[in-house]
């Protein structure tokens, strides 16, 4: 019960599994959601609850000495009692984390990892249930542990927050296209944990050596001393238009809109130069470059996630050591004070707060390389995935999305303005965006703003916009965009073929519906 936001069943070899059948019968009575504040008084039975035995009522002393797979593993939430052994193997972050918790409540966790509070999570527990905790007894101070996000950073307001603890939010559609860079206060941010609060002048990047190389120790003054290497590069979370899939079939994580994507001018130490600096070379043996972040959990386990050698040791790839960000230091949201920033790549692998690079025969292990930001066909569900079947996402496939006109909003009669981004990973320069107000009947070329892209360097965004007649006598318009890329690559016009269970590369002709003004 203490996982990373992938919120199921893991198994090993990676498939994820429901508890097994043979669970107790879920207790009728309802978690005590606010027990830490009220106390441990069960609720009076009535009715139905009055005619049925009486929970098994357990001490804290009781509890703390079922703290082992010997003699069982025992949990709190709230005032309710759950024996969770046969679930210890199944947790998605591993065994470790959810041992935390082994004989004592999981409130403090569940504080540091959110996510959890959510019904599905408190259902799949609600099976585990043996009881509840003696009145008599007080709250633990346990209870009280500080707020792991009490430290994060004041965010601006006009941020849609998709979740506080951990924080993810995104620009609104009409802001996100209002300039081509955005501005850092609403750039969209997405966290899997507490923004730590790092000390610029003690801060040290750890790149471990190769075999008889020299590994590096680099304060911030060491990365300026490579030279300075600056470019304009959209970030995309994997996740990004997920509340497009959930509105076709539930999917698990964050409900982002069309806002988990944002361009910035980044600037730092090429990462190549680091790595050449610290012994590195192309091998013809597969290799990956390890990052390894400064936020971690309970456990002490970091964000991480890696990237192919071969990308991370080409000039031509720009990948940064990034400390600048539109020309200010990184925010703290933005991984101050240094972070990766791997140009055409999924969000996931920017990892920020970098302490650690290294170079490793395999991917990161890191839960969030291999056990999720990975794509399934339709038919998969959380009883069939194996995560270890699937590639985890590198390149993104080419997206875009209407900012302007927002769905349900009215718009006049005569001539309607149309605006939005379009983008495609790997460097790939978006050629076209057609745009149509019949649902795809008829189309329109929208006009492409912003920067001229690079041949095979297209990192960043181009926004766009089209200004087209209302037909006659319309009273809605059914607006799509889709965008083309320079090898041709297009959406596709609807969600259902490329619905996954995790709701990432969502890119799915983007459709808006407003009525015409009489």
């Amino acid at each position: 019960m203490l996982a990373p936001p992938l919120r199921q069943q893991s198994l090993g070899a990676g498939r994820v599994s429901q508890p097994p059948s043979r669970r107790r019968t879920p207790n009728p009575n309802p978690v005590c959601h606010n027990a830490a504040a009220q106390g441990c008084d069960p609720p009076s039975p009535t009715g139905l609850q009055a005619t049925q035995e009486s929970p098994h009522v357990y001490t804290r002393e009781e509890v703390r000495s079922h703290s082992s797979p010997e003699t069982r593993i025992w949990v709190t939430l709230g005032c309710e009692v759950f024996d969770v052994t046969e679930f210890v193997d199944l947790h998605p972050g591993g065994p470790s984390k959810l041992m935390l918790a082994a004989g004592g409540p999981l409130e403090p966790f569940w504080a540091l990892y959110a996510v959890h509070n959510q019904p599905h999570v408190r259902e799949m527990l609600a099976q585990y249930k043996i009881g509840e905790l003696s009145p008599e007894d007080k709250v633990p101070s346990t209870l009280k542990t500080s707020d792991p996000y009490i430290d994060d950073p004041v965010r601006h307001p006009a941020l849609k927050v998709n979740s506080q603890r951990p924080f993810n939010a995104e620009p609104p559609p009409e802001l996100l296209t209002e300039n081509y860079i955005t501005p850092n206060p609403i750039f969209f941010t997405r966290n899997h944990l507490p923004v730590p609060n790092l000390d610029p002048e003690t801060y040290r990047l750890h790149v471990v050596g190769p075999p008889g190389g020299q590994s590096l120790c680099l304060s911030l003054d060491d990365l300026y001393k490579f030279p300075k290497h600056e470019i304009t590069v959209t970030l995309q979370c994997a996740g990004n238009r997920r509340s497009e899939m959930t509105q076709f079939k539930e999917v698990r994580g964050l409900e982002w809109n069309i806002g988990a994507i944002s361009t910035a001018r980044w600037a730092g130490a090429r990462l190549c130069d680091v790595l050449a600096k610290a012994g590195h070379q192309l091998c013809e043996t597969e290799a990956h470059v390890c990052f390894e972040g400064l936020d971690s959990d309970p456990t002490g386990t970091a964000y991480g996630a890696s990237i192919p050698l071969a990308r991370a040791m080409d000039p031509e790839a720009e990948v940064l050591l990034a400390y600048e960000m539109n020309g200010q230091p990184l925010p703290r949201d933005h991984g101050f004070p240094v972070r990766v920033v791997v140009p055409g790549v999924v969000g996931a692998r920017h990892v920020k707060w970098l302490g650690k690079v290294s170079v490793e025969p395999e991917e990161s292990y890191s839960h969030w390389q291999r056990r999720d930001y990975k794509g399934f066909s339709p038919s998969v569900d959380w009883d069939t995935v194996d995560f270890d079947s699937a590639p985890s996402i590198q390149e993104l496939p080419v997206q875009s999305a209407i900012t302007e006109p927002k769905d349900g909003e009215t718009v006049q009669s005569g001539e309607v303005t149309i605006k939005g981004y379009a983008w495609s990973g790997g460097g790939r320069a978006v050629v076209r965006v057609d745009v149509s107000l019949d649902g795809g009947l008829t189309w329109h070329v929208a006009e492409l703003d912003g920067e001229e892209q690079r041949p095979r360097k297209a990192w960043a965004w181009r926004l766009w916009q089209l200004q087209a007649p209302v037909p006659a006598g319309r009273k809605e318009l059914n607006i799509v965009c889709k965008a083309v890329d320079d090898s041709y690559n297009v959406q596709p016009d609807t969600v259902a073929p490329i619905w996954n269970l995790r709701g990432v590369l969502s890119n799915a002709w983007h459709r808006v519906h407003v009525h015409v003004a009489p």
